[in-house]
């Protein structure tokens, strides 16, 4: 029978509907197999109507069996309400069935897309007392699930204890590390992978090309680019497409464009990773330009090549140009904004000085700020000065998140600045009041393929010590051919010159240190 060959890929209502009095019109409806093959077809693009229709197909057989709670989780894992597979797996446990290897991956990877983790520790806890806590499909999961709910160090402890972890494990937990920000742990690992003499994957490719651009580490991204080469990891779009951001985040621009210009195709994510280069990079034009010959090529733009140009129309003072890009993604391309593309018209026109234009668009938008977005506006009003404005635009902060020591010290200086030193005192005294801390800087630097970071206030660390004896015979020296410390940048009013010196001094010595090496 071929009732669910066709329309596979789109089990849309019309379609399902048509499979389903198909059935009838053959008296199938009540078939086991067809009802399976229904639920198979509605779960395989699991639209919010297809996974309901699915749901009643499934309560209609009296007697389901694991696959079907299986290709229900599977189901609801990969749709947007994936905290739908929770009942059903207790749904499964209620009718006396023990989960199989392909009933936790789906379970967890629903608790992974609704990050539901106060659920995804219980089923940890069921698959120990089941024994599959070794299951070579069930761990991969389990580190996903603590890694997309945050909680990267619980991961850390799943793969530990894994007795013979395979490259898919390694895989979820360098990804993991990658995501949360932690990349010294997943280029660890990544060099562990290949003391085992495990093979790489792409995924594998793209998280440690992702930590080589978040430290910055030319080196060791050249060093992985060969590796790419090297291993046919080229031919991966997405990981040609990391290369050319690694290097564009680790200074090398050239690098970054011989990359794209040796593409063989240059697919929209490679066009729109070189525009976003080029702006960070400080080339508005040339972004702009390079958006042209995309148009050119015939390639439609996405949500990330508009981030890029609005980035480069903000560092380039573009404000027309900005806006006719903003308003070219609904109204052209049919690109809703996001969050980012919003905080760049704020950095645009806040940039320009149109501060109340600024505070008007932010204050209209159609979703709810997020205090990043006042915090855009807030640095915005330091640079210009506009005291007023800043003290309104820190109240709608606070009615969001009060926490951030930053916004405190923003609006304490640009009082400071404008000699209104009791508003300066009263700030003080509320981030006292309110337990707020300003998070220590933090620095690194690249040595020999090793990168050293740096905090503020680490002064007793044995490198940090001998640093900061090269910086005091810098500061010797620069004093010497006449530069002395911009004591304006201190807002102590009761401090003199030599005072103000010596506190510049004294941050100097407890700041990150910017070096490169």
């Amino acid at each position: 029978m071929h009732l669910f060959d066709r329309t596979k890929a789109n089990p849309s209502p019309c379609n399902v509907g048509q499979k389903k009095a198909l059935a009838i019109k053959t008296h199938l409806q009540n078939d086991l197999t067809v009802l399976t093959g229904l639920v198979n077809f509605c779960t395989n693009n699991p639209a919010f109507t297809s996974m309901e229709y699915a749901h009643k197909l499934v309560n209609k057989i009296s007697q389901p069996d694991i696959v079907l709670f299986n290709t229900m989780a599977r189901g609801y894992s990969r749709s947007n309400t994936p905290i739908q597979a929770i009942p059903r797996f207790s749904q499964l446990l209620s009718f006396g069935f023990l989960p199989d290897d392909y009933t936790f991956p789906s379970v967890l990877k629903a608790c992974s897309s609704a990050k539901a983790l106060e659920e995804g520790k219980q089923i940890h806890c069921l698959v120990i007392k089941l024994g599959l806590n070794h299951n070579i499909y069930t761990c991969p999961s389990l580190i996903s699930m603590y890694t997309e709910c945050n909680d990267v160090d619980s991961a850390r402890r799943v793969f530990d204890k894994m007795l013979d972890p395979c490259v898919i494990s390694y895989n979820a937990i360098i990804t993991g590390y990658a995501k949360c920000s932690r990349p010294n742990e997943a280029l660890s690992l990544f060099r562990e992978l290949q003391v085992k003499s495990l093979n790489p994957t792409d995924v594998t490719m793209l998280s440690v090309l992702s930590c080589c651009a978040l430290l910055g580490a030319l080196d060791l991204g050249k060093w992985i680019h060969e590796y790419v080469k090297k291993n046919g990891f080229d031919k991966y779009i997405k990981v040609s497409t990391a290369v050319i951001d690694m290097y564009a985040k680790c200074r090398s621009l050239e690098d970054a464009i011989c990359v794209l210009e040796n593409l063989s195709v240059r697919y929209t994510p490679a066009w729109s990773v070189m525009i976003v280069a080029y702006a960070t990079h400080g080339k508005g034009y040339k972004a702009i330009k390079t958006f042209d010959e995309m148009r050119k090529a015939g390639v439609q733009p996405d949500e990330i090549t508009f981030l890029g140009l609005l980035y480069a129309c903000s560092h380039n003072g573009l404000v027309e140009e900005g806006w006719r890009y903003f308003s070219s993604m609904s109204d052209k391309y049919s690109i809703v904004p996001g969050i980012k593309h919003y905080g760049c018209m704020v950095d645009l026109l806040g940039q320009t000085g149109r501060l109340d234009e600024a505070y008007k668009f932010i204050d209209e938008l159609p979703i709810k700020p997020t205090p990043i977005l006042w915090r855009t506006l807030l640095a915005a009003c330091s640079s210009h000065g506009d005291v007023e404005l800043g003290k309104r635009v820190i109240e709608r902060i606070f009615e969001l998140d009060d926490s951030h020591g930053g916004d405190y010290v923003i609006l304490s200086n640009l009082c400071a600045r404008a000699g209104r030193w009791e508003d300066v005192d009263f700030l003080r005294k509320l981030m006292k009041d309110t337990g707020v801390v300003k998070v220590p800087g933090c620095s690194s630097i690249e040595v020999d393929n090793v990168v050293h970071e740096f905090f503020s206030g680490d002064g007793v660390n044995t490198v940090s010590t001998s640093l900061h004896k090269a910086l005091d015979e810098l500061m010797k020296e620069l004093k010497m051919v006449g530069c002395v410390p911009d004591t304006s940048l201190v807002f102590h009013a009761e401090m003199g010159e030599e005072e103000k010196e010596i506190y510049l001094d004294i941050i100097m010595r407890n700041w990150p240190l910017h070096i490169d090496s």
